[in-house]
C-alpha cells in the first residue's frame, strides 16, 4: 500500500476547515489511490477543542477509504511531527476598530511560533500553504522562522482569487468559466492585488478582444475580484468559507502535481515583475516536480499593468516593514 501523507491542518475546527478536511480525506487534494493521516491543530480554548472532536467524529462516521488516522491537538508540536503538509488555514480575524498594523503584529506572533515549530518537528519533504490572513505576510514571517526548510517550500493563497476572477470573466462573457485560461494575479491578496486580464484568454482569443468593454474590464472587474471576500461577508455575514476550501485544494493539487499550466501563488519575490526582492507576492508559476514550482519569466506588463504591479508592491513593501522586527 502507498505510505500515507501526513497533512497537518490549523484552524481545523473552523468554517473554512469544515469544507475542506472532508475533501482531502475524500482524495480530492492529492489523488484516490493517495492515503491520508490529517493531524489537525485548534487553539487551547475548551469550546475550540470540543468542536474539534466532533469534526473528527463527523470524519470517522464518513468511513472515508484513505483516511488511516486523525490526530487532534492544541500543540504545533504534535500537528506539524513529521508532516509532509502543513495547511496553515487558522489566522486571528480582524475586530472591530483594529487597525491592519495591529493584526499584522497579532498574527505575526502565531506564525512566528508555527513557523518555529514546523522547521522544528516536520518531514524533511514538507510544504508549507498559508491560507490565513494577511497571508503574505504570515507566510513570510513563517518562512523566516526556518533554519531547515528553505523559502521555497513556503506558499501562499491566491487561487481563490484567481477562481473568483476567472467566473467575472466567464460570467460578462456569457461563457463557461472552463473557457477562460491564463488569469494572473500579481501582489498581495488585498484590495490591491491586479488580476491581470490583458493576459486572460477565454476560448482561447484575448479576454480584452472577447469582452470589448475597457472600462468594465478596469473599473469593475478588478475591485470586484478584490473587494470580492468583503462583498461576501456583507451577504451572508460570515467570511468566504466553502470556495476558500476549493481554493486550497486547487493550489496544492496544483503544486503537487508536475504540469505547464500556469498558475498563481504566493512566493518570496526574486525580484521579478517589479516586485521588491524578498517580499512575498503573488506571481505566475509552473509546477516542475511534486512540491516544487518555478516562477513563469517572460509576461510582458503594459504600462497600466506595471501601474497596477507598483500599488500592490508598495503595499507589500509596507506590510514588511511594519512586521520587521519579526523577520
Amino acid at each position: 500500500m502507498t505510505a500515507p501523507i501526513r497533512v497537518a491542518v490549523t484552524g481545523a475546527a473552523g468554517q473554512i476547515c469544515y469544507s475542506l478536511l472532508p475533501r482531502i480525506a475524500a482524495g480530492e487534494m492529492f489523488g484516490k489511490d493517495q492515503p491520508v493521516i490529517l493531524q489537525l491543530l485548534e487553539i487551547p480554548v475548551e469550546k475550540a477543542q470540543q468542536a474539534l472532536v466532533g469534526v473528527a467524529m463527523e470524519l470517522d462516521d464518513c468511513a472515508f477509504p484513505l483516511l488511516q488516522d486523525i490526530i487532534c491537538t492544541d500543540d504545533p508540536k504534535v500537528a506539524f511531527k513529521d508532516a509532509n503538509w502543513c495547511l496553515l488555514v487558522g489566522s486571528k480575524p480582524r475586530g472591530p476598530g483594529m487597525e491592519r498594523a495591529d493584526l499584522l503584529k497579532d498574527n505575526g506572533k502565531i506564525f512566528i511560533g508555527q513557523g518555529q515549530a514546523i522547521d522544528e518537528v516536520a518531514a524533511d519533504d514538507c510544504r508549507v500553504a498559508v491560507v490565513g490572513n494577511p497571508c503574505n505576510t504570515n507566510v513570510m514571517i513563517a518562512a523566516a522562522q526556518a533554519k531547515r526548510l528553505p523559502a521555497e517550500r513556503f506558499t501562499a493563497m491566491t487561487r481563490l482569487d484567481q477562481n473568483r476572477g476567472c467566473t467575472q470573466l466567464a460570467q460578462k462573457a456569457g461563457v463557461a468559466v472552463t473557457e477562460v485560461e491564463n488569469l494572473i494575479i500579481f501582489g498581495n491578496h488585498s484590495p490591491t492585488m491586479y488580476p491581470d486580464f490583458t493576459h486572460a484568454t477565454i476560448g482561447g482569443k484575448p479576454a480584452a478582444e472577447v469582452i470589448n468593454d475597457d472600462a468594465w474590464l478596469k473599473e469593475t472587474f478588478i475591485p470586484t475580484v478584490g473587494k470580492r471576500g468583503a462583498a461576501i461577508i456583507a451577504a451572508r455575514g460570515l467570511s468566504s468559507a466553502g470556495s476558500a476550501a476549493n481554493a486550497l485544494i486547487d493550489h496544492v493539487k496544483a503544486l503537487h502535481t508536475p504540469s505547464d499550466t500556469v498558475h498563481s501563488i504566493c512566493v518570496k519575490s526574486d525580484g521579478s515583475y517589479g516586485f521588491t526582492a524578498g517580499v512575498w507576492a503573488s506571481v505566475p508559476v509552473r509546477t516542475t516536480a511534486p512540491g516544487t514550482y518555478e516562477i513563469v519569466q517572460g509576461v510582458e506588463l503594459d504600462e497600466f499593468s506595471q501601474g497596477q504591479i507598483a500599488i500592490t508592491n508598495d503595499e507589500l513593501t509596507g506590510e514588511r516593514e511594519t512586521v520587521k522586527d519579526m523577520l
